[in-house]
Order: C-alpha cells, then sequence, then structure tokens
C-alpha cells in the first residue's frame, strides 16, 4: 500500500534490458563529455592549457558516445530510450558542476580521475549482464579505455601542457588558494588570538571568576569572528583583486577568527581559576606558534622573523591586558 503511495521513481541496474544499458551507457558518455567541456570553461581564464586537456577529453567521450549509438542503432533501431544516471537505484551520480561554482585545478583533476573509475566500473558490470557477444566485446573495450584514460589524460597533459607551464598552472593555483583561503584565515587567526588576549585576561584577573570569564571569552570571540568575516566579504568581490570568492574568504577569516578567540576562552570551563589560567597561557604559546608556522610555510616570511613578531605582539597584548585587570 505504502509503495503505491510512494512509487520508487528508479529502476534497479539489474533490471535493465540490452537496449536500456546502451541508452545508459550513451547518456552518461554525452553527460561526461558535458563535464569536461564545462571544466575547460572554467580553467581556460586561468589555466588555459588544462582547459584544452579537457576538451580533447570530451572528444573522447564524443567518440565513445557515437560508437554505442552505433551499436544500438546496428541492433535497436533509432528510437534511444532516455535513461540517465539518476533514473537507476545504486548508479553513481555527478553533482552538476554549476551548483558548486567555481572548482580548483586539483579538484578538477580528482574528479576527473573519480570519474573514470566510475565509468570503468559501470562498463564491466554491463558487460556481463549483456548476453550479446559483440555488444560485450564492446562494453569490455570501453572499460579498457575508461581505465586508461589516465595515460590519455597523461600524454594530452603531456601535449598541451609541458612541464614548465605545469609549473606555471600549479604555481598560479597553489597562489589563489593563499588569497582565498590562508590570507583571510592568517588575518582571522591573529586577530582572534592576540586581539582577544587583552579582554579575556583582563576579565580573568579582574574577577577571578572562570565562569564570567568564559562567557567574556565567547561572546569576545563569536563577535569578533562575526565582524572579520562581514569585513572580508564585503571590502572586496575579488573581481580586480583576484583573491577569489568574497564568501569563502569571509568564511575562511570569520572562522578563523572565532577559532583564535575560544582557543583560550574555552580553558576558563575549568573550574579552578590558577588551573584554567595556566592552561590558556598555554594554548596562547600554541596559538602563536601556529601563526608563525603559517606565516613561513605559506607567505615565505623567515620563520624566527615571524616568531618575534607574533610572540612580541601577543605578549604585548597579554600583559595589557594582565595589567589592566590587576589594576
Amino acid at each position: 500500500m505504502l509503495g503505491r503511495l510512494l512509487p520508487n521513481s528508479k529502476r534497479s541496474f539489474d533490471s535493465l534490458s540490452e537496449a536500456e544499458i546502451l541508452a545508459l551507457a550513451i547518456g552518461a558518455e554525452e553527460e561526461d563529455a558535458r563535464i569536461y567541456l564545462a571544466y575547460a570553461d572554467g580553467l581556460r581564464a586561468q589555466y588555459p592549457a588544462s582547459a584544452k586537456v579537457f576538451e580533447d577529453m570530451a572528444e573522447v567521450e564524443q567518440t565513445h558516445k557515437n560508437t554505442l549509438i552505433a551499436m544500438f542503432r546496428s541492433r535497436f533501431g533509432e528510437r534511444i530510450p532516455l535513461i540517465r544516471r539518476e533514473h537507476v537505484r545504486g548508479f553513481y551520480e555527478r553533482k552538476p558542476d554549476w551548483l558548486r561554482g567555481n572548482l580548483s585545478l586539483d579538484t578538477v583533476r580528482a574528479e576527473t580521475q573519480a570519474m573514470e573509475e566510475q565509468a570503468a566500473r559501470f562498463y564491466r558490470e554491463a558487460a556481463k549482464r549483456v548476453p550479446d557477444a559483440q555488444t560485450r566485446q564492446l562494453l569490455g573495450d570501453l572499460a579498457l579505455a575508461e581505465e586508461g584514460h589516465e595515460d590519455i589524460a597523461r600524454m594530452l597533459t603531456e601535449k598541451h601542457v609541458p612541464e614548465e607551464v605545469e609549473a606555471e598552472e600549479d604555481k598560479a593555483a597553489r597562489r589563489q588558494f593563499v588569497l582565498t583561503y590562508v590570507q583571510p584565515g592568517l588575518a582571522g587567526l591573529m586577530d582572534g588570538s592576540v586581539s582577544t588576549l587583552a579582554p579575556i585576561f583582563a576579565a580573568a584577573f579582574a574577577t577571578q571568576n572562570t565562569w564570567s570569564t568564559f562567557l567574556i571569552g565567547l561572546s569576545a570571540s563569536v563577535g569578533a569572528g562575526i565582524s572579520m568575516g562581514f569585513t572580508e566579504a564585503a571590502h572586496d568581490d575579488g573581481k580586480i583583486s583576484g583573491r577569489g570568492s568574497p564568501i569563502k574568504r569571509g568564511l575562511a577569516c570569520g572562522i578563523m577568527t572565532t577559532l583564535g578567540g575560544l582557543g583560550h576562552a574555552l580553558p576558563y570551563l575549568i573550574p579552578h581559576f590558577w588551573t584554567a589560567t595556566a592552561v590558556a597561557a598555554v594554548v596562547v604559546f600554541f596559538e602563536l606558534w601556529a601563526i608563525a608556522f603559517i606565516q613561513n610555510r605559506f607567505m615565505e616570511t623567515p620563520f624566527m622573523r615571524a616568531v618575534f613578531q607574533v610572540v612580541v605582539g601577543g605578549c604585548l597584548v597579554l600583559a595589557a591586558g594582565i595589567l589592566i585587570g590587576n589594576a
């Protein structure tokens, strides 16, 4: 009764006929070709050489589709059933790239590899369910072709993306990652970790009440995170500066600001004042070390210079908070 009221709109793979399996393969190849072209369009502005690789891979998928159509026409005629991945239960699905915005070069490369592996598994399973020898041979050949796409991609990359071009594209991708995530995240971590030192430790030494100190630290961290996040997102849309999505930058900055403040606010959940303060001081040390490490790792700031800048600044703010709290 419930099955009639809520019918399952998907078919099991085992229930598909030979004609439907071929139709599903045709639709899958056509969709993959479109995805590769979409990847090429998204990468063309920054990575034109890699975009050409995906254009050529789309042509390979089109060749597979045409071969499958020829096989279908010879066996079942001109009417190809409209069967897509989303119509088959348990079948792998592709999330439309236009729902996810701009994808990084590394993400596109990883998803391409996953697509080819999924397609190869499909063709292997499909070949087991097809009794016709010629069709089974075609599906088996396509499985081998999909497994060999990694080699095809490598050859196309060598053709269109020589080592020096690949190095430039990787450098550009790393620069984009730094501009979109690392730089705003580092600014947020520094602001959250350093600027909240004074109010949190001032409240701690003024009240010596761990719960009140925690509430003050929590409010300061969350408030600073919201403020920094909105400021980062609003002041630059990224179109001219090339710093990427303002939403991504705002989230990176806001989240890291909040985490930076919460790091030395959470120890004040410990009811004993001096124990909580000692733990908070240790957390501050690791926060400042993390800031120096990120500056050295991604911003190419000499490590000792980064340590000196962060430690001196942090100690001054911490001292100001303790002095004000004891006043």
